[in-house]
């Protein structure tokens, strides 16, 4: 015989317990037990990956643990009372640190645990950070009111993002339902790790050969149609929809363009104009024709109604009348297939292929707005643009594109870039750098390697499905609707007049951030949630956005009533 094995105090559970009775011995003898916990917890994640559902579940098994121990320490040392000091030795370390974890309470304890668990980093400390309110303060005085803005009544005062959630300066994690620039989740280390080997190599500009800035270029020419096969890189949407919308005049050498009713295409001049969303009520630019969006809820023809996306088409007739009644032809018809800002709605195939004949038939181009929409998000295609059917002359690109990092860019055909470099050329100091390309490709290589067109397909479909269900319990909840990952639920009055209620949205906004889930609002009324979360997100993630704001019309309904 050479040994004995003893499986006295062995059990077959999670095996995220061994961490958590490890963490116990580990975090009653130390000054700051938290501090402690989050290096250990690194070291074990850097071997045994931690799922999120074990994350979650940490903080109280390190508490049920302490509890456990004390109980059964009080249990034993009444049947054994000469084992009193053996027995009993560590319940005062063990009530210590319960007491500890009471007054921080038991909620921060469990953020905390969890949020070192997401990526093997310790989480923002209070105290590391200036305070939220002198932060707000030093804002107003040097940014000014044009960037006053803040979203929801209460600013965040965010400091980290992983995966599908962002930290604030507390510790506090919030499940990030809104934001679709980070498509790969904030932070991928893949992502963050191109940005920082480019940068301590080399970055310069596309005066120079670069190999990354022509494979990315590849790359995203093999995304589309054929034909188009010409990439300009620039930094944001807003730069790509301006360089796309200088390309359409030259090319066409019309004046004219066409949008739909509260689109938005950015923030300069040129795309400040094809942006009725920001417009002031009673502006309309001279040379812009609107069309309605396809909104089948509460448009002016709706779903019930016979033909009524042929009808909506038909609006594409009379803008380009109205158009050539006043001396001008159309250089293009800029669209987000999507209609983000209209109110999001999953484009009627007739609608989109109408407008384009007939914009086309007038002369004009077609320019696919995919700053917002695109990347995989339709779960369906990895344009949205595709999901209708119809081949755009022109596509632009931004936001998600370097999952942060600033990188956009135009695609088109080589004709019309060869007309265009006739008379000028196109140059950005910055657009398509060698550490925005890779950033780009590292995106790119993330969308394939971890199939998050596929996840944002049957992970939007199943959190569609769950809002679906949730509008049978809230008369508030009047549509649910879009693509993929990219979702609409507009609320409205109580009735059958389907009037908007962009107060209520305002209100749910601020209660789900309370509750940890972030959503914004869209549409010509403000009346639509905006659900689009990094295609990372998980069906348990799901079930929380749908959870809370279950929560907060049940809370808002009760604080009205």
């Amino acid at each position: 015989m050479s040994g004995i094995v003893d499986f006295g105090d062995l059990t077959h559970t999670a095996l995220i317990c061994d961490l958590a009775i490890a963490l116990v011995s580990l975090m009653w003898r130390r000054p700051d037990p938290f501090e402690a916990a989050e290096a250990a917890i690194s070291g074990y994640r850097s071997v045994v990956p931690i799922e999120d559902a074990e994350a979650d579940l940490l903080g109280d098994l390190v508490s049920a643990r302490l509890l456990a121990l004390v109980l059964i320490a009080n249990w034993r040392v009444t049947r054994y009372p000469a084992n009193a000091d053996y027995i009993t030795a560590n319940v005062g370390l063990a009530w210590n640190l319960l007491e500890r974890f009471d007054a921080v309470g038991s909620s921060r304890v469990a953020r905390r645990l969890g949020a070192a668990c997401l990526d093997g980093s310790p989480p923002p400390l209070a105290g590391r950070y200036p305070q939220t309110e002198e932060l707000l303060e030093r804002r107003r005085r040097v940014l000014g009111p044009a960037l006053s803005p803040l979203s929801y009544e209460h600013p965040l005062h965010l400091v980290r993002g992983a995966g599908s959630w962002m930290f604030d300066s507390s510790g506090n994690r919030y499940l990030d339902a809104y934001n679709n620039v980070p498509v790969a989740g904030h932070s991928h280390p893949r992502v963050t790790q191109a940005i920082a080997d480019q940068s301590r190599t080399l970055n310069t500009n596309t005066r120079y050969l670069h190999q990354s800035v022509i494979e990315l270029a590849e790359r995203i020419v093999a995304t589309m149609p054929d034909g188009l096969d010409t990439v300009l890189f620039v930094n944001s949407g807003s730069e790509a929809n301006d360089v796309a919308w200088r390309l359409a005049t030259a090319y066409t050498g019309a004046p004219g363009a066409i949008v739909t009713e509260n689109a938005y295409h950015g923030v300069t001049t040129a795309t400040f104009a094809l942006s009725p969303e920001e417009w002031r009520e009673g502006e309309l630019p001279a040379h812009v024709e609107r069309v309605p969006a396809p909104d089948g809820f509460r448009g002016v023809y709706r779903e019930e109604s016979p033909d009524w996306a042929g009808r909506y088409a038909a609006h594409f007739d009379e803008a380009v009348v109205r158009m050539q009644r006043g001396g001008n032809n159309p250089a293009a018809f800029f669209v987000d297939s999507l209609f983000t800002s209209d109110g999001i709605f999953a484009p009627p195939p007739l609608y989109l292929q109408h407008g384009v004949e007939h914009v086309r038939q007038a002369g004009g181009l077609i320019v696919a707005d995919e700053v917002q929409s695109g990347f995989g998000r339709t779960g369906v295609h990895m344009w949205s643009f595709q999901t209708a059917g119809i081949i755009p002359d022109l596509v632009t690109l931004g936001k998600p594109m370097g999952n942060g990092h600033p990188i956009a860019a135009v695609v088109i055909r080589a004709e019309i870039a060869e007309r265009f470099a006739s008379s000028w050329d196109i140059f950005s100091t910055f657009g398509g750098n060698p550490v925005a390309a890779r950033a780009g490709l590292a995106v790119l290589d993330v969308l394939d390697d971890e199939a998050l067109q596929e996840r944002a397909g049957e992970v939007g479909s199943y959190l569609q499905e769950k809002l679906m269900a949730l509008m049978r319990h809230h008369a508030s909840i009047g549509d649910v609707r879009g693509m993929g990952l990219m979702i609409g639920v507009e609320l409205v009055e109580h009735g059958q007049e389907r009037r908007p209620h962009g107060r209520l949205t305002r209100a749910v906004m601020n209660s789900m951030k309370d509750k940890g889930v972030l959503v914004g609002s869209t549409g010509p009324h403000d009346n639509v949630l905006k659900i689009r979360p990094p295609l990372v997100v998980r069906s348990a993630e799901a079930d929380l956005i749908v959870k809370r704001l279950h929560e907060s019309l049940v809370d808002l309904a009760g604080a009205e009533s």
